[in-house]
C-alpha cells in the first residue's frame, strides 16, 4: 500500500496535460478518463500535437452509448484531443474505444479481449477521475466491480451516478498494471470525496472506491485545485 502523491496547484489541468504527453512521448500505453477536467488537459495536451505520433491509448471506462452520444467519454476524448491532433497531421498509433454500444456484459469481453490481443499491456500511466461519491472509473459506492479479481474489464449494468445509463469499466487488477496512476479531481463538489479517498485519516473503504487505490497502484499522483483540496 503506497500512500498518494497529493499535489495542489494553481493549475492542475495544465499539470494533467504536461503528464500526459510525457508518458505519450514515453511510447507507452496510455488509458484515458472522462469529464470536463480531463477535457481541458487534453485540449492543452493537443497544442503538442507531435507528442502523439504513434501513441497507443486506451479508455479506463466508458458509458454504454454511441460514439458520438453526448455521454460517450470517446467522443469527448475525439473533440478534445483525438481531432485536433490528426488535424496537425500527427497519426496516432492507434486509440482503442470501449464499444459501450454493445452493451456492458458484450462492451466488456470484447474491450478484455482487445487487451489480450496486444498482450494484456501495462500500462505506462492511467488517468482517472473522481466522482462527488467517491467513484473512479465507472466503479460506484459497493458495487461488486469493486470484488472484481479475476478480469481486467466488467460490465456495470446500473450507474451510481448520473447519467443513469450501463457502463464498462476497468477494475481494480487492471489498474494494478499501470506503472502511474493519476487522479485528477478539480472543484469544490469534489472537496468531501477527496478527503475521504485521499485525506490523512482516510482508510480502504468500498463506500468510497477512490480509496481504495491505494492498495492497488504503486505510484498515485492525485492532482488538486485549491477548492478539491480544501477538507485535506
Amino acid at each position: 500500500m503506497s500512500a498518494p502523491d497529493l499535489r495542489v496547484v494553481a493549475d492542475p489541468e495544465r499539470a494533467c496535460a504536461e503528464e500526459l504527453l510525457a508518458a505519450v512521448r514515453g511510447g507507452g500505453h496510455v488509458v484515458l478518463t472522462g469529464g470536463s477536467s480531463p477535457k481541458v488537459a487534453y485540449e492543452l495536451a493537443a497544442q503538442s500535437a507531435e507528442a502523439f505520433a504513434g501513441a497507443k491509448l486506451w479508455f479506463g471506462d466508458d458509458r454504454c452509448v454511441g460514439p458520438d452520444d453526448g455521454r460517450s467519454n470517446f467522443r469527448m476524448a475525439r473533440e478534445a484531443l483525438l481531432d485536433p491532433v490528426a488535424a496537425a497531421g500527427v497519426e496516432i498509433g492507434f486509440c482503442r474505444r470501449i464499444e459501450g454500444e454493445r452493451g456492458p456484459e458484450e462492451g466488456a469481453a470484447d474491450y478484455e479481449r482487445a487487451l489480450a490481443e496486444h498482450g494484456a499491456p501495462p500500462f505506462s500511466l492511467i488517468l482517472l477521475g473522481l466522482g462527488p461519491d467517491g467513484h473512479t472509473a465507472s466503479m460506484f459506492p459497493g458495487q461488486a466491480s469493486l470484488a472484481e479479481r479475476s478480469r481486467l474489464v466488467v460490465g456495470v449494468p446500473e450507474a451510481g451516478l448520473e447519467p443513469f445509463v450501463p457502463r464498462v469499466t476497468f477494475t481494480f487488477p487492471c489498474i494494478a498494471r499501470a506503472e502511474r496512476v493519476i487522479v485528477l479531481a478539480t472543484g469544490a463538489s469534489k472537496a468531501d470525496a477527496v478527503a475521504r479517498a485521499f485525506g490523512s485519516g482516510a482508510s480502504p473503504d468500498v463506500a468510497t472506491p477512490a480509496s481504495l487505490l491505494a492498495e492497488w497502484v504503486d505510484s498515485l499522483t492525485v492532482l488538486l485545485d485549491e477548492a478539491a483540496a480544501a477538507r485535506l
